[in-house]
């Protein structure tokens, strides 16, 4: 029975079968993601490279899953050779779907930094202008953080109208109304929290009390014209449309 060294051990291993099941049976952790026992392996991922010596004494990286285990090889699944071969491994196939958790979570595992996680933004900044611009909140900025530059909230500045979620192009602000509460976020950081008021013709929840404040004091600017009332988009267009067919009638009349 042919016997190998992994790691300074040494393993029995049966007839005809690869390095990666020697590790894998003796419990010795190396990451796989193409690998599945039931098909012949065939080294997609790259993750499972050992260190091998070849019949020069150069050291170099094979994958454990397609080697073969043959009397007196020895390997090693830990060294600056194959943390090398693996952090490239990762950074292929995080290339190929860069916000896989699974590949993620395994990189993190075995000790790969592989940078932070993207999170959609494209810096386009359209969020920031349009909070600055239009709204007037300055609920938004940008920051650099590990050299790498975030568009991140200003504490308590967000008046939660939702034009940041609905201006941006890759859906990286999200905007969540449940129980009458909005909640703006942008990857793992909350940008608002809003109890939101109910419409006083239908009753459904509309706008932040925030919000509704702050266009009290936009409209404070210029003469009142008419009663305000606590009106949702939809009534205020149909309440808007029977006061000027009304206006009509009367002068018709």
């Amino acid at each position: 029975m042919p016997k190998i060294i992994i790691d300074g051990t040494e393993f029995e291993a049966d007839e005809a079968v690869t390095v990666l099941q020697v590790i894998r049976a003796n419990g010795i952790k190396i990451p796989t993601i193409c690998y599945h026992e039931a098909l012949k392996p065939i080294g997609a991922c790259k993750l499972c490279g050992v260190e091998v010596r070849g019949r020069t004494g150069k050291p170099r990286v094979l994958l454990s899953c397609i080697l073969k285990a043959r009397d007196g090889l020895e390997v090693k699944t830990r060294s600056k050779l194959v943390t090398s071969a693996r952090q490239s491994a990762f950074r292929n196939l995080l290339a190929m779907a860069p916000q896989s958790k699974l590949i993620r979570d395994l990189a993190v595992e075995y000790g790969v930094d592989v940078g932070p996680a993207p999170d959609g933004c494209l810096r386009c900044r359209l969020c920031i202008r349009v909070c600055n611009e239009i709204v007037g909140a300055g609920a938004l900025k940008r920051e650099k953080r590990a050299g790498i530059t975030f568009v991140v909230p200003r504490e308590g500045l967000c008046i939660g109208c939702g034009t940041c979620s609905n201006i941006c192009p890759t859906g990286a602000i999200q905007m969540t109304d449940e129980d009458g509460v909005r909640v703006i976020s942008i990857r793992d950081e909350v940008i608002g929290v809003h109890a939101l008021e109910r419409c006083e013709a239908c009753g459904r929840y509309f706008a932040s009390q925030k919000f509704i404040k702050h266009m009290e004091i936009q409209i404070a600017k210029h003469a009142a014209v008419k009663e305000h009332h606590l009106y949702c988009h939809t009534c205020a267009k149909l309440f808007s449309g029977r006061i000027r067919s009304s206006s009509r009638l009367k002068r018709i009349g």
